[in-house]
């Protein structure tokens, strides 16, 4: 009796130590996003540095942009609610929702297009120095972000709808939701610092 209770704790104590520690592909993420936070921020404090030279232009924030960010916002929600659907196994709902999710990272990816050629047509190229020519690449970088994110939710479409789930494992779908979280709030933090320094 005595060594079955020992057992037991010494098998609770297990299940909490693992619960504990990180999934390797989260912590893997994570890593990459800590990269990927510095190279902006490097860019964004590279921007304020530059911007006190003779010649700089500015440049007006296109409405493309507004419509992106609502976009982008909207995602974040439809992608928080496939994850929990698919925790509480609601697979036709989760389907759903990554599906929607996905079209709405593509419509992002559309409306951001839309608003580099609208600052193109009005005159900010990559000639001279200015604040376009940064948003070119600033803004840029993180467009190729969310299509390596639509990538990854389309292959996460097509795995929901070629076969039937065998595996409930959540790791995959968390790792998209943060990785889409985290493309979403970087996106509102280039918008807000493009609107502030200009």
């Amino acid at each position: 009796m005595r060594q079955t209770m020992i057992k037991s704790i010494e098998a609770n104590i297990n299940v909490n130590e693992q619960r504990k520690k990180i999934h390797p592909h989260k912590f893997t993420l994570w890593v990459a996003l800590g990269s990927i936070i510095m190279m902006f921020a490097g860019l964004t404090s590279a921007y304020i540095v530059k911007r006190d030279q003779p010649g700089w232009t500015t440049f007006a924030i296109p409405r493309a942009f507004w419509y992106s960010t609502g976009v982008i916002l909207l995602s974040s929600l439809t992608i928080q609610m496939a994850l929990r659907s698919f925790k509480e196994r609601e697979m036709l709902r989760y389907r759903n929702l990554v599906t929607f999710t996905a079209v709405l990272g593509v419509l992002f990816v559309v409306l951001q297009w839309a608003g580099f050629r609208q600052i193109w047509k009005s005159g900010i190229t990559f000639k001279g120095s200015g604040g376009g020519q940064f948003l070119y690449v600033i803004a840029g970088l993180h467009v190729l972000h969310v299509l390596a994110g639509v990538v990854a939710l389309i292959i996460m479409v097509v795995k929901a709808f070629a076969s039937k789930i065998r595996s409930y494992n959540s790791i995959p779908v968390e790792l998209m939701s943060t990785y889409w979280h985290f493309v979403d709030l970087l996106w509102l933090y280039l918008l807000i610092f493009f609107i502030g320094i200009n």
